[in-house]
């Protein structure tokens, strides 16, 4: 199912070509909820976060998407580009692309006209609007309701392939892991503040979130958080895009 309108997209200063599959976004409204999860380690303390209203994209940037972007600014193609292996490739358009480190994905989010979520926003939108549940619908995972490791379908698959969450985001459980903006601290959200909040100062980490085609299930829930450095590639990551709402 192709969730994107091939529309005209206009950048700060600059139009993005009128070919770009552009993904549709939906409204996320201003709300608190409760962040993270009660386990073992303080790195999941629960604590509660109010967000400013935001938008999000529905599914995660696709190899089409990210090739049109390749060739408008000359930037390299993926670390895995042209890998039957992980679907990454001119010949899996509609799939996630993976292998884009996280200072390619900040620059393809700003050719786009938007942003990276926050880790906070990223969670929230994961969480469709529902509390307390390990994943976006319900405590436990559903068979065939998403690609983790248990779905062997050894691989990521088309963007959008499973049922969306309670605000019609697809494969925030599932497919692949997700780039955030946030730097990562294991004791941050012990001292995170209440409004939107943007991560700890500068380490040498950079916070992914959700599981993906190669995580397990216990790996898969909305709190799940996962660092890697800004430079790294992953076969198990790719990203997705917000935007601010404009007053």
């Amino acid at each position: 199912m192709k969730i994107w309108l091939w529309l005209i997209c206009l950048t700060a200063g600059a139009a993005v070509a009128a070919d770009v599959p552009v993904t549709e976004m939906v409204t996320l409204p201003a709300g608190e909820f409760t962040m993270g999860r009660a386990e073992s380690s303080e790195e999941y303390t629960p604590h509660p976060v109010r967000l400013k209203a935001f938008m999000m994209d529905v599914h995660e940037v696709t190899n089409a998407q990210y090739q049109v972007f390749c060739e408008e600014t000359g930037a390299k193609l993926p670390v895995f580009w042209g890998l039957d292996r992980f679907r990454c490739g001119a010949d899996f358009p509609d799939h996630p692309v993976v292998g884009v480190n996280h200072v390619s994905a900040v620059k393809y989010a700003e050719w786009a006209g938007k942003r990276l979520p926050t880790e906070a926003e990223w969670e929230y939108a994961a969480r469709g609007g529902l509390e307390g549940l390990k994943f976006d619908l319900a405590d436990t995972l559903a068979e065939g309701a998403a690609n983790t490791k248990a779905a062997k379908l050894d691989g990521p698959v088309a963007a959008a392939s499973f049922r969306p969450n309670a605000y019609g985001l697809y494969d925030m459980v599932g497919n692949v892991r997700e780039w955030t903006a946030d730097y990562f601290a294991d004791d941050y959200f012990a001292v995170s503040p209440v409004d939107n909040p943007q991560g700890p100062e500068k380490t040498r980490w950079r916070v992914i979130k959700g599981g993906g085609w190669f995580s397990g299930n216990a790996c898969n829930t909305v709190n799940r958080r996962n660092a890697l450095p800004a430079g790294w590639g992953d076969f198990n990551v790719g990203f997705r895009c917000a935007k601010d709402i404009e007053d």
